[in-house]
């Protein structure tokens, strides 16, 4: 009997040795040895920032460049739309997706050329093809880059080759890529490792591969962009998402970007959890002036939580909303939000909707 238990301990001692061995929750320490000259690392839900490094410093930005180049290309609304290539708008030095005067292309295929190849025929190509020529296309950039509030962005150049006034700045780079990724065409093209695409005279299947390594080297990454010239050095604009959590990181600069971004993400990941927010059902309803019933019930269509980093600063939120509604009232109609502030800083926002219909009394 005594031998029989010795051997059943001696299997749940060896059987508890070969399980696997589960992961501390607690968070990693911060990196101190991120070799570039700037990078941040930031939360793409709310903007918040994990990590900075000379975060506003201008400084180029090379074929990073092409993240704006691209999202200016895809809103113009001539993605379907063909083009047919002519010698000015090809010719020009660096990296290429190999166009040719006389190739039939559509937008949206020079848009990829940038995104895998770095094309910069591509970004030249896109300038003529939306806009007739580089100067109005940069007029374009730079606007778009106003309304985004990149306040210390300028754009001199449509494909990142070094020029005079061309520069950005880690922390701009990472709200551009945050915004460039709300974009489903965008991300769609930016996380792909290859793509097959049509183009030619006459057009014919190609295959364009995306210079980003760490779609294959670290798991979840959804893009964005790389970079490098001898004067801007290696740049890389990358996103990476893990249980629904996205995180941006960009560094300029960097000789050593992979590793630099494969342990920011590391880090990213082991500080950043869901933050669920009780919002009090009472607020989540308003009062109705004429109608078969008193009030009626708002809802919003994804969940009241966020990914936030614990301790980091005070959570709070308010619900913003009609006073009452007038009956008739249709159902999902938009009549509020939610916004979510961090130290007194806005960081995210839910949109409210009736949650049923209401006739008139």
């Amino acid at each position: 009997m005594y031998k029989q238990f010795f051997f059943v301990l001696l299997f749940i001692g060896i059987f508890s040795f070969l399980l696997p061995v589960k992961a501390s929750a607690e968070p990693l320490e911060c990196p101190k040895d991120i070799s570039a000259k700037a990078a941040v690392l930031m939360l793409s839900q709310t903007g918040e920032i994990l990590y900075a490094k000379n975060e506003n410093e201008k400084l180029p930005m090379a074929s990073t460049t092409k993240i704006m180049t691209s999202i200016v290309a895809l809103e113009s609304g001539k993605q379907r739309q063909e083009f047919c290539m002519e010698p000015h708008m090809v010719q020009v030095e660096g990296s290429s997706m190999g166009l040719l005067p006389g190739d039939r292309l559509t937008l949206e295929t020079l848009v990829c050329g940038m995104l895998l190849q770095s094309g910069n025929d591509a970004a030249q190509a896109t300038a003529y093809a939306v806009s007739g020529g580089i100067e109005p296309f940069l007029e374009s950039m730079n606007q778009k880059a106003k309304d985004l509030h990149l306040d210390n962005t300028h754009f001199a150049s449509v494909s990142g080759l070094d020029a005079e006034g061309h520069y950005s700045t880690a922390y701009d780079m990472a709200k551009l890529a945050s915004y460039a990724l709300s974009n489903p065409q965008f991300k769609a093209i930016c996380s792909k490792a290859s793509m097959q695409v049509m183009y030619g005279n006459p057009p014919y299947k190609r295959t364009l591969k995306n210079h980003n390594k760490l779609l294959k080297q670290y798991d979840g990454t959804v893009g964005v962009k790389t970079g490098f010239t001898k004067k801007s050095g290696r740049c890389l604009v990358s996103a990476a998402e893990r249980d629904g959590i996205g995180l941006i990181c960009v560094t300029l600069n960097a000789p050593n970007d992979w590793e630099d971004h494969k342990k920011l993400f590391d880090y990213g990941f082991s500080l950043a959890k869901w933050e669920e927010f009780p919002i009090d059902k009472k607020a989540l309803s308003v009062p109705v002036v004429g109608g078969t019933q008193d009030e009626i019930a708002l809802y919003s269509k994804t969940p009241f939580r966020l990914p936030y980093v614990k301790d980091s600063r005070t959570l709070s939120w308010k619900v913003y909303k009609s006073r009452f509604l007038y009956a008739p009232i249709e159902k999902d109609k938009a009549v509020g939000k939610v916004v979510f502030y961090a130290s007194a800083e806005k960081i995210a926002e839910i949109p409210l909707f009736t949650a049923e219909q209401v006739g008139k009394f």
